[in-house]
């Protein structure tokens, strides 16, 4: 049997800094195409849960331990990504210390809700608008069928 062409699968991390007025979340300035402010996350590897990925890809990018809260959502828009279709299975996480920029992270900033750069890669201003309708209302993201 042929095996399906299928997306990639990825993770992205909303991660909160507890011990920080706000709870601030981290992003970071992707090293390589496309650019901009991106959440940190990054792609599942072969053997990995999905939260092992997260976990695995928060340490990579921010030097953080993080724990996982919740699933906020799946996003699979074919376009999301301009380098082909991506599933990304996207937390919110705690942490709590200083994140380092490592891995794929040119650089990152630790940004209060309000106050985020303007330039996010992906569909990430669409995550971020669903972790703010999570944060107001506890509602996880809504299912978008098409």
């Amino acid at each position: 049997m042929n095996r399906p062409v299928t997306p990639l699968l990825t993770v992205d991390i909303l991660v909160e800094l507890t011990d920080r007025p706000g709870n601030p979340i981290v992003l970071i300035e992707r090293r390589y195409p496309p650019r901009g402010w991106a959440l940190p996350g990054g792609f599942v590897d072969p053997g990995e849960t999905l939260e092992q990925a997260a976990v695995r890809e928060a340490m990579e990018e921010i030097s953080l331990p993080v724990s996982l809260k919740c699933l906020l959502g799946c996003y699979s828009d074919p376009e999301r990504d301009t380098r082909g279709h991506t599933v990304s299975a996207v937390y919110v996480a705690e942490a709590a210390g200083m994140p380092i920029a490592a891995d794929d992270a040119r650089r990152l900033g630790v940004f209060p809700v309000s106050s985020l750069p303007d330039k996010l890669a992906f569909d990430h201003d669409r995550i971020i608008r669903d972790y703010l309708h999570y944060l107001k209302t506890g509602e996880l993201a809504p299912l978008n069928p098409v």
